[in-house]
């Protein structure tokens, strides 16, 4: 097991994908020697009137060079700050964090919208069976060329400027995807319906959720869910996203 302490990363490269996306690679061998598809890491500000971790989902992960790509978006302070850190800074790392995705089935779906496609593409990466790859956009496209690599792609839109105009769900139906499981992150909408599209057609599904968060290591429950089951932590219905997630099986987690 490795254990979870905040260490000191260096950034090897960080360019800019889109008008507010940047694509971040960090070295720090012990945190990528633990990583997971799916999994997060918490990244620490430099100053001093940001004292809470920017939590931000793992989107490749090389073992064999101990670095670790981040994709995130800019959406505040944080991570605006992060947004101008160039190659040979440092940055303040807590991770990995959270439960990832567990591989399973003989076909599977992987279903990325918005800034929750980076985390699918290791994911993708490491999947050894049939896959089909399905991601949503507003508009602009970013990554979709790196995923080819690993499967097919369709691609949704909402203005339909690329593939199906739409959501994930009318990609899906427009190219007659079928599988035994589905990989999922996105905004909450997005997994609503990819939910309910799983139960319909009886396939499993895991979801990836995205939440603020604030300690990132379920001390704090600022990201929790509703969930079936009591959670032993707080004996209430519900999980905590950062420590039980964030992925969940669908029929856990109420959306």
């Amino acid at each position: 097991m490795v254990k979870i302490h905040k260490k000191t990363a260096v950034i090897t490269s960080q360019v800019q994908l889109t008008e507010d996306i940047y694509s971040m690679w960090i070295r720090d061998g012990e945190t990528a020697a633990g990583a997971k598809p799916g999994q997060f890491l918490s990244l620490y500000c430099k100053s001093e009137s940001r004292l809470l971790p920017r939590p931000v989902s793992i989107c490749e992960i090389d073992k064999e060079k101990g670095t670790l790509r981040l994709v995130y978006r800019v959406v505040g302070g944080g991570t605006e700050e992060f947004s101008h850190y160039n190659t040979g800074d440092t940055i303040e790392v807590l991770g990995p964090l959270g439960n990832g995705f567990h591989a399973e089935g003989s076909r599977a779906i992987l279903i990325g919208g918005g800034i929750g496609i980076p985390p699918m593409l290791e994911l993708a990466k490491q999947l050894d069976c049939g896959k089909r790859i399905v991601l949503g956009y507003r508009d602009i496209t970013f990554l979709d060329k790196e995923f080819e690599k690993y499967g097919k792609v369709s691609i949704s839109t909402e203005d339909g400027s690329s593939g199906t105009k739409g959501n994930v769900i009318d990609a899906i139906k427009a190219n007659l995807l079928e599988g035994d499981i589905i990989y999922a992150c996105g905004p909450i909408p997005m997994l609503r319906g990819v939910k309910a599209f799983a139960m319909e057609h009886g396939i499993k599904a895991q979801l990836s959720m995205e939440e603020r968060m604030a300690c990132g290591i379920g001390a704090c429950l600022a990201c929790v869910c509703k969930s079936g089951k009591k959670d032993p932590h707080t004996n209430v219905n519900n999980k905590r996203i950062c420590k039980d997630g964030p992925v969940f099986y669908a029929e856990e987690v109420e959306i």
